[in-house]
């Protein structure tokens, strides 16, 4: 097991939900740790995440494009970064249907913008952030980090492009690269276009949920906190060139999350409106954990029941957060 120490990190995409929440940790964790955050702030990135600490003199943000050379060389010019942990991406499934090109150069170009900048300054660490739809659907049993890859959307499909660039820098320039793929996160922070945060968003306000096709679509939940502590582990102790799987094993299906969350705010089933299924819609996502558990020694600290209730509480008590977003 390594034990890697860090004085800057480059974190992209901080502005966002994973990405925010992550700083978060980390300033608490490493107060020594000084912390770039370059985000372009597109619909998804919001400074009012970060507002408790904007001040903090261990903490700098840039707003600007991964996919920007200038931008991106002018961060490494002025500063000695240790690390990438690139969060960057356009990440909405619905969204990357309609507007493939945008997720093409945001996720794979800018990845390979950011990689470059960090092997030309000699990083000790790039930390790629990927997502458990790289694998596709799975019927049975869970992916392990050396199955193939078969994307069945162009989010994902971006995602896996990303990947293929990472892992090609560390076998053609012996660059450091570890690559995470992390199942469903949920929590405060979350853009109220995924799952959880619009369904509850919509239900405070009595307006039906759109539920996909016939509901039994099935992903894994992991409350962002835990996937925050696996990024941890594998930041300061992950094997250099290794793939590491994030998971809860909260497999549940979309009615099932549906009919929890109404229940928890009141309502009744009559709020459910099914739509048309998702073009190309992945029926399960499952990936074995066990790499991650046994290399790192890492485990979940949250229930999913209670810290669902808990992400409920949040979106109630924090309608001037998510209110302007929804409009």
């Amino acid at each position: 097991m390594e034990d890697r120490k860090f004085k800057t990190l480059l974190v992209t995409g901080g502005a966002g939900f994973i990405g925010s929440n992550f700083i978060h940790y980390m300033m608490d964790k490493y107060p020594d740790y000084m912390i770039i955050n370059l985000d372009k702030l597109t619909y998804a990135g919001n400074l009012e995440n970060l507002k408790d600490i904007e001040d903090s003199p261990n903490y700098q943000f840039v707003k600007g494009d991964i996919a920007d050379t200038k931008i991106v060389n002018g961060i490494f010019d002025s500063n000695t970064v240790d690390a990438v942990v690139n969060f960057a991406a356009e990440s909405h499934v619905d969204r990357s249907i309609e507007n493939p090109g945008v997720f093409i150069q945001t996720d794979v170009y800018g990845t390979f913008v950011l990689l470059e900048a960090a092997r030309a300054n000699d990083c000790s660490l790039f930390l790629q952030i990927s997502t458990d739809e790289v694998y596709g659907s799975i019927e049975d049993g869970s992916f392990k980090e050396g199955d193939p890859l078969l994307p069945n959307s162009p989010y994902s499909a971006s995602k896996a492009g990303a990947e293929m660039i990472v892992r090609s820098f560390y076998k053609t320039y012996d660059f450091p690269v570890i690559i995470t793929r992390t199942s469903n996160n949920f929590g405060p922070y979350q853009y109220p276009e995924k799952l959880i945060p619009l369904f509850v968003t919509n239900l405070i306000d009595d307006i039906k949920v759109p539920l996909y096709g016939d509901g039994m679509n099935v992903r894994d939940w992991i409350h962002v906190d835990d996937n925050c502590n696996a990024l941890d582990l594998v930041l300061h102790s992950g094997r250099i060139g290794e793939i590491y799987n994030i998971g809860a094993g909260n497999e549940e299906p979309n009615v099932w999350i549906t009919k929890k969350l109404i229940k928890l705010l009141g309502k009744t089933e009559e709020m459910i409106s099914p739509v048309e299924d998702r073009l190309g819609h992945d029926r399960r996502y499952s990936v074995d954990c066990n790499k991650l558990k046994s290399e790192l020694g890492w485990a979940t600290k949250y229930d999913f029941e209670e810290a669902l209730i808990q992400t409920v509480s949040w979106y109630r008590d924090n309608e001037k957060w998510w209110r302007p977003l929804k409009k």
